[in-house]
């Protein structure tokens, strides 16, 4: 399976009774689904139906939906001209006094209420078909553009995934022997305050054995290993997306800080600046992947 980009656009068209529907989707970067229709006044009937063929479509992303429609022959008696010319003649004049271009297409013009004379508002079924398979359309190129940035996106994130596997194993000669490192540091200050250490007592020797322990980063370090091979299956397709890899970069957040605090390391500390850093750049990617 493939992981999908979350911007993208896609054009699509389809002809009926003299008619050349036009579609356009783009979409950009949000956490839910919203879409947002462009749409001739007399299409808003059926607007329902396109909606959810977009929804099948797509999960997550703004979405904008433009649809268009060319008449021809006598399929333009509905058409208010009167309104037509008005609206055209306003946007030319206010151009001027702006001292901006004025000049409306005719796809745009129909897309402007009263357009079409309300005698005439019903939309032939040849008409919703066509303009069903122009967005159809549409969105297939769409999601051709999204695959192949995903596709670009993944390579990008596996690398980066690859640089925190690196990371990972550069921690692990620092904190071989921590908590025999932390112990010595324990008693050597205590030595240099002058306060007596008895190595026999078992009650001091437990509480610096305890000390020592909570230096133990093994079980950040397992799952961090753990995080990796969730994350490779998630830039595989594999139950998940956008939304679960940015839960797991938190995850990977948190295990990092915490075998940082734990381990007290100057070497430790450098190794985590740089493992951040990767999580940073990578949480940024992922709020493009669908």
């Amino acid at each position: 399976m493939s992981i999908y980009s979350m911007t993208g656009f896609g054009s699509g068209s389809a002809e009926a009774d003299g008619n050349i529907i036009y579609a356009e989707v783009s979409t950009v970067n949000r956490k839910q689904l919203e879409i947002r229709f462009s749409l001739p006044h007399e299409f808003s009937s059926f607007e329902h139906v396109l909606r959810k063929i977009v929804q099948d479509s797509l999960s997550r992303g703004m979405v904008s939906v433009r649809i268009s429609c060319n008449a021809a022959g006598t399929a333009s008696s509905g058409i208010n001209r009167e309104r037509v010319t008005a609206l055209i003649t306003a946007a030319r004049e206010l151009g001027r006094e702006l001292g901006v271009d004025g000049t409306l297409t005719m796809a745009q013009v129909m897309t402007m209420p009263g357009v079409f004379n309300d005698s005439n508002t019903e939309v032939p079924e040849a008409v919703k078909s066509a303009t069903e398979q122009a967005l159809q359309s549409a969105l297939t190129n769409l999601n051709n553009m999204r695959r192949t940035e995903g596709a670009a996106l993944k390579e990008e994130l596996t690398n980066r995934l690859e640089l925190l596997e690196d990371l990972r194993e550069k921690i692990l000669p620092e904190t071989a022997n921590i908590e025999q490192q932390l112990k010595q540091r324990l008693l050597d200050k205590l030595a240099s305050a002058d306060l007596p250490v008895d190595m026999q007592d078992e009650r001091f020797l437990k509480e610096v054995l305890y000390y020592a322990d909570k230096a133990d980063v093994t079980e950040e370090l397992t799952r961090l290993s753990s995080h990796f091979v969730q994350f490779r299956n998630f830039l595989n397709g594999q139950d998940g997306g956008g939304r679960s890899m940015d839960f797991l970069v938190q995850e990977m957040f948190r295990e990092i800080t915490t075998l940082g605090n734990k381990a007290g390391s100057g070497a430790v500390a450098n190794i985590v600046v740089k493992f951040k850093t990767e999580l940073e750049k990578i949480r940024e990617q992922i709020q493009n992947v669908q």
